[in-house]
């Protein structure tokens, strides 16, 4: 029986509402328009690392301001977030500061591994986490705690 080899993740597909007000965000953490598809509401994203992300355009149900796997009581089966590599996160931090882009959650420091995650959320509240390696210069890394 043979098996499948997955050698790495492709894509990653976020759904927006609005393509201006995504591409804002998406370009503030280094990704540019490489092609916005037309038999699709598809535009697909690229950062100078070859990261893809495809924003769907079509998103038009729920409460704008509530992601429905993150912000209700209820626990609703999905995907909750991606977490994207960054090569700093002091330089990451800063970044986020300069493009007034919130951190919602961090700088966490998880178990024994070493690394460092901030999260935070685009504008339809899509949680991204940004992660790299406990650096040592990081003010106020807390330990890791569930608040979902």
């Amino acid at each position: 029986m043979s098996g499948i080899t997955i050698e790495r993740v492709d894509h990653i597909g976020i759904r927006v509402r609005d393509f201006d007000r995504a591409m804002k965000f998406y370009e503030a953490l280094g990704f540019k328009l490489v092609h916005r598809v037309t038999f699709d509401p598809v535009a697909i994203i690229k950062n100078a690392a070859g990261v893809e992300i495809n924003l769907i355009l079509n998103a038009n149900a729920g409460d704008p301001a509530k992601n429905v796997l993150m912000d209700v009581g209820e626990k609703y089966a999905g995907y909750t977030h991606v977490a994207l590599r960054v090569a700093s996160i002091p330089d990451t931090i800063a970044a986020l500061k300069a493009h007034n882009i919130a951190i919602t959650q961090g700088p966490s420091k998880f178990g024994e591994d070493g690394g460092v995650s901030v999260f935070v959320r685009d504008p339809d509240r899509n949680v991204i986490e940004l992660r790299g390696r406990d650096q040592g210069d990081i003010d106020g890394v807390v330990q890791y705690e569930n608040v979902n």
